[in-house]
C-alpha cells in the first residue's frame, strides 16, 4: 500500500527531475486526483520545500531553482529495512556481496542523524538473522562467483555435477539463468544441454565448474519466479497416509502446514496424509519419527521403511 509519505516524496522527485509538469499530469503519475495533489503542494509548502507555478501553455509546476532533495530521507523503520537487508545480502552471498555490503552499512552509518542510528544499534542488537546456509559458504564462494558470471555475462558453464539420484557424476553443459537462495540451499537454474530441458542444480553437488566462452541466450519470456512456483506441477508425487501414536499428537498439531489433511481418533492418535516426491523421501521421513508412526498407504512404502528398519537393526546386533 502506497503511503502519504511515499507519494510527497515521489512528488518531489518528479519535479526535480522535470520541471514544469502540468497538474492532471502529475496527479496522474500518482494515482490521486487534482485536488488531493494540490493538497500536497500545501503539505510540502508547510514542510519548507518550495515549489511554484507558471501559467501559459508552456508553464507548470516545479520545484524552485537550485532545490535539491536530501539525498538520504528514510524514516527510522525504513533505515533499518535497508540496513538489515544489507547485513542479510553480506551473510548470504558471502565474498561476493560482503564488501559492498559493508561499504553501503558504513556509508549508511556516516550520514544518518542520530535518531535512525538508534533504531538501527536497536535492530542489530535484537533483530537477528541467522542459520542462512546448511553448506559450507566459504566452499561455495567460488561456485557461487562462477554462477554468477555466467549467468551475468550469458556464458555457458561446463560442470561436474553428483547428482542424488546417480552415484556417478555427470558432466553437464548449462546455460545459467538464475541463482536461487531457498531452504537454506543455494541452486542454479539453467537449461541443460544433456537433458535438453531446464533444470534446477543444487550449487554444493557441484565438484568441478567452468566458465566457458560460449554465449547463450536465456528465453525472453522466462521468469524465474513463474518458474519457482510451477517446478513441481507436472513432476510425478507420491501420496502416503500415516497414523502417529498419541505420544506423539502434539508434532501432528505443531506442523500442520506439512500435511494435506488430519484426522484424529477417540484414543488420540492421528492419521495424517502427506504427498512427496518420491518414496525414498517419505522413508527418510517416517523413520525420522521411530515407533512413533506407521505407514497405512501406499504398500510400497511400508515395504521399503520395514526393508530399511530391518537393515538399520542388523547394523547394531552385537
Amino acid at each position: 500500500m502506497t503511503t502519504l509519505a511515499t507519494r510527497l516524496i515521489t512528488l518531489i522527485m518528479l519535479l526535480q527531475r522535470r520541471p514544469n509538469q502540468k497538474a492532471a499530469e502529475l496527479a496522474e503519475k500518482l494515482g490521486i486526483s487534482v485536488r488531493t495533489l494540490h493538497r500536497y503542494f500545501g503539505m510540502l509548502d508547510e514542510m519548507g520545500i518550495p515549489i511554484y507555478a507558471e501559467r501559459g501553455p508552456h508553464g507548470g509546476f516545479s520545484l524552485v531553482r537550485g532545490y535539491k532533495l536530501p539525498p538520504l530521507v528514510f524514516t527510522p523503520e525504513e533505515a533499518v529495512a535497508i540496513y538489515l537487508g544489507a547485513s542479510l545480502v553480506g551473510q548470504m552471498w558471502g565474498r561476493l556481496y560482503q564488501e559492498a555490503a559493508e561499504g553501503a552499512m558504513a556509508k549508511l552509518d556516516n550520514v544518518l542523524p542520530d535518531e535512525q542510528r538508534s533504531e538501527i544499534a536497536w535492530a542489530r542488537r535484537s533483530l537477528v538473522a541467522t542459520g542462512m546456509h546448511r553448506a559450507d559458504p566459504t566452499t561455495l564462494a567460488p561456485l557461487l562467483e562462477a554462477l554468477r558470471r555466467g549467468a551475468h555475462q550469458q556464458q555457458q558453464i561446463q560442470m561436474t555435477y553428483q547428482s542424488s539420484a546417480s552415484p556417478a557424476a555427470t558432466e553437464r553443459r548449462v546455460d545459467p539463468y538464475a541463482l536461487v537462495h531457498r531452504s537454506g540451499w543455494w541452486y542454479m537454474l539453467g537449461y541443460c544441454h544433456l537433458r535438453r530441458a531446464l533444470r534446477t542444480f543444487r550449487v554444493d553437488r557441484i565438484q568441478h565448474i567452468e566458465v566457458l566462452n560460449q554465449p547463450f541466450q536465456a528465453p525472453e519470456d522466462f521468469d524465474v519466479w513463474r518458474y519457482l512456483d510451477t517446478e513441481f506441477k507436472d513432476q510425478p508425487v507420491v501420496r502416503a497416509c500415516l497414523r502417529f501414536v498419541p505420544e506423539a499428537a502434539h508434532i501432528v498439531k505443531t506442523s500442520l502446514p506439512a500435511w494435506e489433511s488430519v484426522q484424529e481418533h477417540p484414543d488420540g492418535s492421528l492419521n495424517v496424509t502427506l504427498t512427496a516426491p518420491d518414496l525414498y523421501w517419505l522413508a527418510s521421513m517416517v523413520l525420522s519419527f521411530g515407533a512413533w508412526v506407521m505407514v497405512l498407504d501406499p504398500p510400497e512404502l511400508r515395504t521399503l521403511v520395514r526393508e530399511w528398519a530391518l537393515g538399520t537393526a542388523a547394523l547394531y546386533q552385537d
